[in-house]
């Protein structure tokens, strides 16, 4: 039985007009026009018995014309009005499917025909409604999100399966409410048993001690003040050993492609790495890696070491035929030296070349990759969601490090194999910072940004999901956009940003995105594999909160007393890390 209770005398239209997924309502009374709401739903006679079209109102018209019409006095002009309501048709509600009744999906089997009647959904119908939708079958994984906003009885679900297999998109200008979102999605994830997530908090909006409860862990990239303390990866305190980078990577760092010597550096520093780490090798002992490993492979050196090394070649004399002679490599490779020495003993990137010997061992790097990659069920601390701080990271360097991390999680589930691979989501918060649409060619930046790319394009076959949090996704690299199938967008003001979104939704459901510069604060646009209705859902107050909300300044000001700490603020700038 249908939950569905329409009477013939209350439909508000006939169809007529109809396109593939999108059809022109005709509503003769003028009263039943005032009836509706852009955004609101329609249910339309189906050709096929047991079911209905759902449709979302996208437009609503009314058109005078005038007309030449003869009476007895002659030829008069009449004025006609015509009400018109352009409706996107969005999925199929189906009285039964097998042994299931009330179903809805988002597909259309079949489009209406002329004249087919149409009923608005309120009141009793859109309850019932809504709790079809929240226990549909199609939804096998539920993940609640919020309340949808046209009826604020019904709880908004996703699927949890469909968000982060297709990734994400969670896009909102400043005060939209999107820290709250992304709270409410992470304290969910943090109760499942499995759970394997990394959140990449740029600003340490996740980091403050109320997101230390089951099933979340915080990491941090390790400050100046962290280099001398031991144990530091059981602390959660990250090192980022130069080691880890490529060669392509660490090219990016140190090498001024514009000096005319950077080939004969680029080779030099190459060689010689290639050989401290098959020196690193020997001196283990190690007969596994020696024959395989590339100038890329992750295994340690001592860049002090290498930088002895290059010195000798910049130095070097030979014996010519009238006495020693300047070696091939003289003076050609000193400037190469001063950017290497100036970086490996720069304090704020001591977290990438202020390595202890707990870093530079063989086996550092198996623990490294548990810390980040470990299931809830599979590590002591029972913790599946990961938030890394990178609050202290220097932006120059930001991108090459994430993009770093990402490349390394990808790698090793890249070479896991397939009946061992436990599936992984990363949630980048900021992402405009270090996923740009735009950057310098050969720049580190550069190379973080493919290593997402390639996660963006291939990560879905080997379980890594990447979800895109940003306020400008204008800025946000488009070819990482267009492999997100799942939207949510909280208030967006910026036209560019609006029109991003657009762009990205089907043609047929373009018309929600008028609402974007409307939204209430914690009010979200969902659209997406995910989400069974596109509609407009306000998100629910999560638990935990991030360190996120907005300075009332007109009431700070007004305080008698204030609560300033420049002094400590300024020894944080000399230390590099916060008081």
């Amino acid at each position: 039985m249908s939950i569905f209770a329409f009477e013939d005398n209350t439909n508000i239209g006939t169809v007529f007009s109809v396109d593939t997924s999108t059809i022109i309502v005709k509503v003769s009374e003028i009263e039943n026009l005032r009836k509706l709401q852009v955004n609101h739903l329609l249910a339309v006679e189906s050709s096929k018995a047991g079911q209905l079209l759902i449709g979302i109102i996208n437009k609503i018209t009314r058109k005078i014309s005038d007309e030449e019409v003869s009476s007895e006095d002659g030829l008069n002009i009449a004025l006609l009005t015509e009400n018109i309501v352009k409706v996107n048709l969005i999925g199929t509600f189906f009285d039964k499917v097998g042994s299931k009744n009330n179903v809805f999906k988002r597909t259309l089997d079949s489009v209406p025909e002329i004249d087919a009647k149409c009923y608005q959904i309120i009141g009793e119908n859109i309850t019932n409604f809504m709790k079809a939708i929240t226990s549909s079958s199609e939804i096998k994984t539920p993940l609640s999100i919020g309340k949808y906003s046209i009826d604020e009885e019904a709880e908004a679900f996703l699927d949890g399966d469909k968000l982060f297999q297709r990734h994400a998109v969670i896009v909102g200008s400043t005060g939209s409410g999107k820290s709250w979102c992304v709270a409410k999605l992470i304290e969910q994830i943090a109760t499942l048993p499995m759970a394997n997530t990394l959140l990449f908090d740029i600003h340490g909006e996740y980091s403050s001690e109320d997101f230390d409860i089951q099933g979340i862990q915080r990491l941090k990239i390790a400050n100046p003040s962290d280099l001398g303390r031991a144990n530091k990866l059981s602390e959660g305190i990250l090192m980022i050993p130069y080691w880890l980078l490529t060669y392509e990577e660490m090219l990016a760092m140190l090498l001024d492609r514009s000096d005319s010597n950077a080939p004969n550096q680029a080779m030099i520093f190459s060689k010689t790495v290639f050989e401290e780490k098959q020196s690193f090798l020997d001196q283990i002992g190690d007969t596994i890696f020696k024959h395989n490993i590339t100038i890329d492979s992750p295994i340690p050196y001592e860049i002090n070491d290498v930088i002895k090394k290059i010195t000798y070649l910049d130095n070097e004399m030979v014996a010519g035929s009238r006495g020693d002679k300047q070696g091939p490599y003289f003076g050609k490779l000193t400037r190469f030296i001063q950017r290497l020495e100036a970086k490996s003993q720069d304090k704020r990137l001591g977290f990438l070349f202020q390595v202890s010997t707990e870093e530079n061992t063989i086996d550092w790097l198996y623990s490294f990759c548990e810390c980040l990659m470990h299931g809830s069920g599979c590590h002591e601390k029972k913790s599946g969601v990961k938030i890394i701080d990178f609050s202290e990271v220097p932006s120059d360097v930001l991108p090459l490090v994430i993009g770093l991390i990402s490349r390394l999680i990808f790698s090793v589930q890249q070479w896991t194999n397939q009946k061992n691979r436990h599936p992984i989501a990363l949630f980048c918060d900021e992402a405009h910072l270090y996923i740009p649409e735009r950057t310098n060619q050969d720049s580190a930046s550069e190379l973080g940004l493919k290593n997402f790319e390639r996660i963006a394009k291939e990560g879905r076959k080997y379980g890594v999901n990447l979800t895109v949090i940003s306020q400008r996704p204008s800025e946000v690299n488009r070819t990482v956009l267009s492999q997100c199938n799942n939207f949510i967008s909280l208030r967006l003001s910026n036209a560019d940003d609006q029109a991003v979104i657009k762009k990205l939704l089907p043609d047929n459901l373009a018309g929600l995105t008028d609402s974007l510069p409307i939204l209430d604060i914690g009010e979200a646009l969902i659209v997406g594999d995910a989400s069974l209705l596109p509609t407009r859902i306000n998100i629910s107050e999560p638990k935990i909160k991030p360190q996120s909300a907005t300075v009332n300044f007109w009431q700070e000001w007004s305080k008698n007393e204030g609560k300033e700490s420049i002094k400590n603020a300024v020894i944080g700038l000399r230390n590099q890390s916060k008081i």
